[in-house]
This record gives structure tokens, sequence and C-alpha cells, in this order.
């Protein structure tokens, strides 16, 4: 089966400087201490082109990061990632708007960066202003935004680009009851393409049973498991029950 996505003993640190107050920093010569967080280790897997795979771990596992790593916000320190010629889009909250512009014209240059023409995002832009259903908001700056709104508008850019490969952090659980459906149902439609390749972070057990094929669970920057979703979701279940009680 062709892949999509090939991630190769990949490796992503960060590298924190330690807070000091302003006169002991004045006073010091000593350099400035540099921790160094090791926030994905030598990570391997593989995802079949048209795979709905799914990413589950606890909070400060590398889900995010690994996700970014995929959609090329992030360079591997080690190890490679190769998508195989494939477009990507990254649906997440807080990444890739700029918030002193409208929501209009974040589309206009979600869709530019992506490689999509003007003309295509001026044929898509009617379509993706009344999935998201901001009303006046779509032409006032997004740091006017909620989170809710901000949400809506990531989703309906990401849900109406025809991209190969479309990565999702935690966006289908954020906005009211009535987006949650419409977000969920468009997702189904997505994932129906068998062409599409779509990897997913998120905590919603319910939905990862419902929409993935596949999962990945990563603990501590380690990949601990990928296979069949029950069997990874059941372990991760019975893993996180059991650390509850020794905590």
């Amino acid at each position: 089966m062709e892949h999509a996505i090939d991630v190769e003993n990949v490796s992503i640190n960060y590298k924190c400087v330690q807070s000091r107050s302003i006169k002991k920093t004045f006073f010091s010569i000593k350099k400035s201490e540099v921790q160094t967080i090791e926030a994905v280790k030598n990570v391997s897997f593989s995802i079949p082109q048209g795979e709905i795979v799914g990413i589950i771990g606890k909070n400060g596992s590398g889900k995010s990061t690994i996700l970014k790593a995929i959609a090329g916000i992030f360079q591997p320190d080690t190890g490679k990632i190769d998508l195989h010629g494939n477009t990507v889009s990254l649906l997440a909250i807080g990444v890739g708007f700029k918030k002193a512009l409208t929501g209009r014209e974040n589309i206009m240059l979600t869709g530019t960066l992506l490689g999509f023409s003007e003309k295509y995002m001026q044929d898509k832009m009617d379509e993706i202003i009344k999935f998201a259903g901001l009303g006046k908001f779509i032409d006032m700056p997004v740091k006017t935004y909620s989170s809710g709104m901000f949400s809506k508008l990531a989703f309906s850019i990401t849900a109406n680009l025809e991209t190969d490969i479309m990565l999702v952090d935690e966006v289908l659980s954020v906005g009211d009851v009535k987006f949650k459906k419409k977000s969920y149902a468009k997702m189904r439609e997505l994932i129906s393409d068998k062409h599409r390749t779509v990897v997913m972070v998120s905590h919603n057990i319910d939905t990862l049973r419902k929409l993935c094929n596949r999962m990945i669970w990563l603990h501590e920057g380690e990949l601990k498991m990928y296979g069949e979703v029950n069997e990874v979701l059941d372990e991760y279940l019975k893993f996180m029950e059991e650390d509850d009680k020794d905590n």
C-alpha cells in the first residue's frame, strides 16, 4: 500500500532558558543556563494513503509537536519526515492566523501559504464564509474573536480546501453544539475520500473510535503503541486508570 507519510527516527528538542531576575542577569558573568526538553524521542511510523489515524496520549506527550513537524512548522533535530509530494494543511487553534487581519483576509492568506492560487481562493471564499457562520465578524480583526469563533474559521478554511493530508489538532471539541455537529459531519464527509489522509490529535475517545482506522499512542515523547483503534485505546485507558491509582 502506498504511504502518504513516513516518519523515520524523528526526535525534536526544545531549548528553554532558565528564568533569572534582571539584577542577577546583569551582574552575573556566567552564561544563562539552557535546559533541553526532549519533546519527541526517536519516533517512527508510516501512514498509508487514505487512512484516518488518531494520536492519543497524556498532555505533554508530544502529540501536537509531531503534528506540527509533519506540517513543516517544526524541523526534526534528528530523523526525517517524507510526505511523498502530498499537500498538507494543519487545523489547530492559534496556528497560522495574523490577528491584526480580518477573517476574510486570513482566509486568503492561509490559502496562499498552502499554495493555492488567488483565483481558487476567491472561488472558495463564499463557501468558507458560509460554513464558518461568523456573520459580520468575518470582516473584523481575528484578535476580536472568541476561541469558538477562531475555531470555526480555522475549521472552515481547512475543511473546504482540498489538500492531500489533513492534520487536525483538538479542534472538533471547540465551538458551540450546533457547530460541533456540523464540523463532525463535515469531517465524516472529508474522510470518505479514499485519497485523503487524516491525522487527528484528540482526547475524545468516542470521536477517535468512530472516525479512525488506526491509532498512535505517544507517551513522554516516545511511541508506546501503533495499531488497531480499539486495541490501542483499550490499552491506553487501562494505562490511564492505573496511572490515576498510583497518583
